[in-house]
């Protein structure tokens, strides 16, 4: 893939002063560039060479999702209350907490799996009560999952294949004979996921059954998944789970390039409070189903409340 750069500015992000830009941590230090869209991919226009400073530059725009008192229950038992927070374009927004806080609870909502008791959800100023997945799809938003769906006899290629299924216009027909515009629509698809495969580093794998990959790269073939359906919106649940230092070294520089490069924003749950701290922009915290924690990660860290229950108290 060929680079693609923009003029980049001094101002940092992430909650850095100009001061912290001497010595920045991990993935912290952010400044604000001119990013290519995910439509570049198309034109294989995106490239993984750095811009000369060695920073991450994103510009964050307005807000893009708004979750508004979102409460849900499960007969008596309450598995959010009265959730407030919002999203902004391009930015990290990390969801954390202990298990059994609701987190995962909280994405089935977003992306219509669940439907909320009470509350509303507003996704590009349009506000809905629940949203079913499709039409959550369509609307730009892509999920993945703790625990792998992947579709195991499959090759990683076919795999990542099926996350194009929305962009698909011919009929059964013409797909299943592979004939005229069927074909060519094919040909354009596999071109766009070959790319995401190279972004990924999984080339050696492109024909290999997923079942017979190592986890972290099955994690990596679950991402290619969703990013194939070109997402304005992506919700990575525990992305890291189950990873080896390096496998998660890896998958935060891939989460990194997805926002920096295709400007894609991203919302997280992670449990590795590392991660969280180093690469997101803003963190959210719930315990028992309720926020008790909302600001970018160093706000968060400072939070008696998040302490509390994370670390507990000695009363």
């Amino acid at each position: 893939m060929s680079v693609m750069t923009g003029n980049s500015q001094a101002s940092l992000h992430r909650g850095t002063s100009p001061t912290d830009a001497a010595a920045p941590s991990g993935f912290a230090c952010v400044a604000e560039r001119n990013l290519p869209s995910m439509e570049a991919i198309h034109a294989g226009v995106v490239s993984e060479t750095p811009d000369d400073s060695g920073l991450h530059f994103r510009p964050v725009g307005d807000v893009l999702l708004e979750v508004k008192n979102i409460s849900l229950r499960f007969g008596g038992v309450k598995a959010l209350t009265d959730i407030s927070f919002d999203v902004r374009e391009h930015e990290i927004r990390a969801i954390i907490g202990p298990n059994g806080a609701g987190k995962s609870s909280m994405l089935n909502c977003i992306n219509g799996v669940y439907a909320p008791s009470e509350g509303s959800i507003t996704f590009e100023g349009k506000t809905f009560t629940h949203m079913n997945s499709r039409q959550v799809a369509e609307m730009g938003v892509a999920r993945t999952f703790q625990n792998l769906a992947l579709f195991k006899g499959m090759s990683v290629l076919d795999n990542i294949m099926t996350g194009r299924n929305l962009k698909i216009k011919s009929n059964l027909l013409l797909q299943a004979l592979r004939i005229g515009p069927a074909e060519r629509e094919e040909i354009r698809h596999r071109e766009f996921v070959e790319r995401i495969i190279d972004f990924l580093e999984i080339q050696a794998h492109r024909k290999t059954p997923v079942g017979q990959l190592p986890y972290g790269l099955q994690k990596r073939v679950d991402l290619g998944r969703a990013l194939a359906m070109e997402p304005r919106m992506l919700l990575l649940d525990e992305p890291m789970a189950g990873m080896n230092v390096e496998e998660k070294q890896d998958m935060c520089r891939f989460i990194l390039d997805v926002n920096d490069e295709f400007g894609t924003t991203i919302v997280l749950i992670e449990h590795d409070m590392g991660v969280v701290m180093d690469i997101s922009d803003r963190v959210v915290v719930l315990d028992y189903g309720k926020k008790i924690g909302d600001g970018t990660p160093l706000e968060v860290r400072n939070n008696e409340d998040v302490i509390r229950a994370y670390l507990g108290t000695s009363e």
